[in-house]
């Protein structure tokens, strides 16, 4: 009974309450909207609006909410960790910087780089079972024995039982590569763009809800334009299966060889406008529900 009060009396358990609340906040707000970069990506069509009329058309909305269950569960848990983690390494990197002030820009980038390394840990399988879920089509007309799994623990299931745990977390590495640069980016452009847009909000942590809303909008943006590439080779080595043999790409760097090969360079950047909007979105909210949560926890 004790555990709750004791644990929001704790700096690292409010950072940790806190970073959950932003997590569904963006989970929420922006889900659709990848769902439908997840199809563009994988697909050789780059019109969002004709894909969105087609799965719409075929499934209705809800089909754009396919498989949220598992990010809503696993990116709360992520984003508290991420956040947590974040805070510990911003002061960590640059030790020079007094605990009285912010950290220094050059701790929140070394430190965003190492959180973005250690949520992939996390991060990976979840995108793996949200990718399978995600690209399945309606399987109402297909007999029993072709239907896919309809939800994130039976996709699980069947990964582990066809490719096991090498499986499970298969993409790990391109998610290494995607998330350490692209959240040294995200956490840096949010405190030097809320310093600019709302001088000394740093230290005294009265921006308003608008800064805040700007601000993580436009660290997403930066964090997506500078990773992009690599998101949409991982997106296409995740959805293959292990039925698909010999598979169609072998590795990073045949994937990103064999798309460009087939579709153009243009392809390294498709689904790009659906995700920079999502980002503007979700990470505007993740950010304001973040520093809201936190504000009344303290």
């Amino acid at each position: 009974m004790d555990f709750w009060p004791e644990f929001l009396a704790s700096s690292w358990g409010r950072e940790f309450v806190a970073g959950g609340v932003g997590g569904m906040a963006g989970v929420v707000s922006g889900y659709p909207l990848d769902t439908l970069r997840i199809l563009q990506q994988n697909s050789h069509s780059a019109s969002a609006f004709s894909i969105l009329r087609n799965v719409v058309s075929a499934e209705g909305p809800v089909a754009l909410y396919r498989g949220m269950t598992a990010p809503l569960a696993a990116v709360t848990f992520q984003n508290a960790i991420v956040f947590q983690v974040y805070s510990i390494l911003s002061r960590t990197c640059d030790p020079s910087v007094s605990a009285k002030d912010p950290p220094s820009y050059k701790g929140v980038y070394l430190g965003g780089i190492g959180t973005g390394a250690i949520q992939s840990l996390i991060l990976s399988p979840v995108e793996l079972v949200k990718i399978r879920l995600q690209l399945q089509t309606d399987a109402k007309s297909k007999p029993p024995q072709l239907q896919s799994p309809k939800g994130p623990i039976d996709v699980a299931k069947s990964i582990m039982r066809a490719e096991g745990l090498r499986g499970i977390y298969r993409g790990l590495s391109i998610t290494v590569l995607r998330d350490a640069p692209s959240f040294g980016f995200y956490f840096w452009t949010y405190e030097y763009m809320r310093e600019k847009l709302h001088p000394g909000c740093r230290r005294t942590g009265e921006e308003s809800l608008q800064t805040m809303l700007v601000a993580g909008g436009l660290a997403g943006v930066a964090s997506w334009i500078c990773c992009y590439p690599l998101d949409v080779v991982k997106t296409r080595l995740q959805a293959q299966v292990v039925s698909q043999y010999p598979p169609r790409y072998s590795g990073i760097v045949d994937c990103f060889q064999k798309s460009v090969r087939e579709d153009g360079y243009g392809v390294l950047w498709r689904g790009l406008g659906t995700a920079v909007s999502r980002a503007f979105l979700v990470n505007g909210a993740v950010f304001a529900a973040y520093e809201i949560a936190l504000r009344c926890l303290f």
